[in-house]
């Protein structure tokens, strides 16, 4: 025991000691020896190795190859570094080492979900009778979400999809818009609903649903089962469809309606943004992410559903093995998600939760949409750069005049170890893409960053 506990003290200090200096590391590590890194790994070996000795050999290994991307200035695929409350409790977890699948195999982790979920909806504006479920991230919680949505609408004509699968079910309709992330294709796959199902609807300028079109691609066909997918935040330009109007047309048509709101669906929790998500309440189902946020470690999401009954008829199951586990009535966390053996993600979201309030979550997205608009307002003022998008989260798109140098600008940013972002190709165009996500960021990292962008802009600008 004692040398487990030398080996959890040396892990945490290495760990603090990381985090410590990672604000002041190259954002990615461009000149690491990936090969080197490869033969450190070494083969698998015949003969045991002692615990510690293997852990100074990964982290010797590794930390010249990790991404500061829990750091200050990694603006890339909205990813927040972890509050230090969650990152603490994440640790803890690990030592707990609970599997939360329902409420026998961990009831504290059954009870942390269930209080953390009332919280959530409360902060989210979500309706408090929906049904919750803690997943890896956005991906599952869209695939749970569309699952429960599957079951509804089909058993509204009266068809049992978990029994008889699709095959000679009735056609489900996917209405969804042309600018919605790839997960939710990823998850109509996954469900069988494919992907050629899809019915796109166009987007406005800024790549917000328009809902006159929504109007017309439902009208197109006559009344059945229908599932409309929204977004509250575009991957791109963080603009937010108008729930409340769209809600209002999909529900006229008999349809379920979902958001995916990895990111955007926090800004309900800031009273300055909490207009772009008017209407949240109305809808059937609603995903969102922690690790993007909230700030929490990665592999945390979170799915809602307004529909409990579909919600678990889509998820649960059961098992004579399972019969009788029940834990004094605590709810199974496992009825509403997709795995079994489960880590608990509970516990980091409740540190993250508390550490913060309700007021220093509305302070965290604020700051990231301060944050951004101050990367808006400094780029757009040097000549030859234009942001292309309406800064209305912590979405920030930017040109260097075409596609070519907008490249080479990127790739010099990233090579500078400054900071990082990434590009997209948005409406024909290729952009700088910054997120910014993380709560640890400063306007001094924005000023920083912006002066190796503009450094960049002029080394590509100019002829050698």
């Amino acid at each position: 025991m004692d040398s487990l506990r030398d080996l959890l003290v040396s892990v945490a200090e290495r760990s603090a000691a990381y985090r410590a200096g990672v604000a002041e590391c190259r954002v990615f590590p461009l000149n690491a020896d990936l090969d080197a890194l490869r033969g450190s790994l070494g083969e698998l070996r015949d003969e045991p190795l002692d615990a510690a000795s293997v852990v100074d050999l990964l982290a010797d290994a590794v930390e010249p190859a990790l991404v500061a991307s829990t750091g200050p200035r990694y603006f890339g695929f909205v990813i927040g570094g972890a509050l230090d409350a969650a990152t603490a409790a994440d640790m803890l977890s690990i030592g707990w080492d609970q599997n939360a699948f329902n409420a026998f195999t961990s009831p504290a982790a059954a009870i942390v979900e269930e209080v953390v979920g009332v919280w959530l909806k409360d902060l989210l504006q979500l309706p408090p009778s929906a049904s919750f479920g803690f997943v890896p991230g956005g991906q599952v919680a869209n695939t749970v979400a569309l699952a429960a949505a599957r079951h509804h609408v089909l058993a509204q004509v009266g068809y049992d999809v978990e029994e008889l699968g699709l095959i000679g079910s009735p056609r489900v309709r996917v209405v969804a818009s042309v600018e919605r992330h790839v997960t939710i294709d990823r998850s109509l796959r996954f469900l069988g609903l494919g992907t050629a199902n899809l019915e796109p609807v166009s987007t406005d300028d800024q790549g917000a649903i328009r809902v006159a079109d929504l109007q017309r691609v439902l009208a197109m066909r006559d009344p059945g089962p229908t599932i409309v997918c929204l977004q509250s935040g575009n991957v791109n330009s963080g603009a937010c469809d108008d729930l409340a109007t769209a809600a209002a047309i999909a529900h006229d048509h008999g349809a379920w309606v979902h958001v995916d709101g990895a990111f955007g669906l926090w800004a309900a929790a800031n009273p300055a943004t909490r207009r772009l998500m008017n209407g949240i309440e109305m809808l059937d189902s609603w995903a969102v992410d922690g690790h993007k946020w909230l700030n929490v470690p990665h592999d945390s999401g979170y799915v809602f559903c307004a529909h409990p009954i579909a919600h678990a008829a889509a998820m649960a199951h059961s098992a004579a093995y399972l019969t009788g586990q029940g834990q004094g009535g605590l709810r199974s966390p496992g009825d509403f998600v997709m795995e079994s053996s489960r880590r608990a993600r509970g516990f980091a979201t409740w540190a993250a939760l508390r550490e913060l309030g309700r007021n220093g979550v509305a302070d965290l997205v604020e700051h990231c949409c301060a944050l951004a608009r101050r990367f808006a307002h400094q780029l757009g003022s040097i000549d030859g750069v234009t942001v292309v998008n309406d800064v209305v989260l912590n979405q920030v798109l930017v040109s260097f005049g075409d596609d070519r140098r907008t490249d080479l600008v990127v790739e010099q940013v990233q090579r500078s170890g400054e900071c990082w972002m990434g590009a997209t190709t948005w409406h024909g165009q290729r952009l700088m893409r910054i997120s910014v996500s993380n709560s640890s960021t400063t306007e001094a990292d924005v000023d920083r960053s912006v002066i190796a962008i503009r450094d960049a802009h002029r080394a590509v600008t100019t002829p050698s």
